[in-house]
């Protein structure tokens, strides 16, 4: 949101990290690559039942799944382009994010300018943060953490908000590749505002009426 100068420093310090090799493939390509593969699993042995028993919950489930599905190849799409500048003969810039950080803002800009990229990285968002949510509730419902059923309701509620704050976030970021400051309008931003100069200002005196 903060313009290209901020997005590019950022990347930057993500580049000066100790480890940072060992961070990528132990702390977010296996994982990742575990949960996915894990997750088709068990999408895949799902019992699809919501038309013989039309509950919310039913469908709720079946998203979780969907979503899942779809992230796997979103973000397989988005490692293998972002990280390692693949798809570049596809009329995408095949310059990586990794490694170019002075030009990171420029190359997710340039790709965003396809209506096609932007709407996909929007659906990805969306999907992002409704499996994160939706799947926070799961995870405390499996384990015991939330019995009742005002607890969960109250529960999958706060999930649902969470999920709804991300996609939010996500989506104005993916806009301010686009547009200062996405959505949101630019006075809020934070962006600092230039003063004008003037070349020769008025004496602070006392004026005479």
């Amino acid at each position: 949101m903060y313009g290209e100068k901020v997005f590019n420093d950022a990347v930057a310090d993500i580049h000066h990290l100790p480890f940072l090799l060992f961070i990528e493939i132990f702390g977010i390509f296996l994982p990742l690559l575990f949960h996915s593969v894990y997750g088709i699993f068990i999408s895949a042995e799902a019992k699809v039942n919501v038309f013989n028993y039309n509950y919310a919950r039913n469908w709720l489930y079946v998203f979780q799944r969907v979503t899942g599905v779809f992230l796997f190849f979103f973000i397989l799409f988005h490692i293998l382009h972002f990280r390692f500048g693949l798809f570049g003969s596809f009329g995408l810039t095949d310059t990586p994010v990794a490694g170019n950080a002075d030009k990171a803002f420029a190359i997710v800009a340039g790709d965003f300018q396809s209506v096609g990229i932007l709407i996909f990285y929007i659906l990805g968002v969306a999907a992002t943060a409704w499996h994160l949510g939706y799947g926070m509730f799961l995870f405390a419902v499996d384990w015991g953490m939330i019995i009742g059923e005002k607890a969960q309701k109250i529960a999958l509620y706060a999930c649902a908000l969470v999920a709804f704050c991300l996609f939010a976030a996500g989506t104005n970021a993916a806009f301010s590749f686009v547009r200062p400051c996405g959505l949101m309008p630019e006075a809020l931003c934070g962006m600092e505002k230039q003063e004008k100069k003037v070349e020769n200002p008025e004496p602070l005196a006392p004026r005479r009426f």
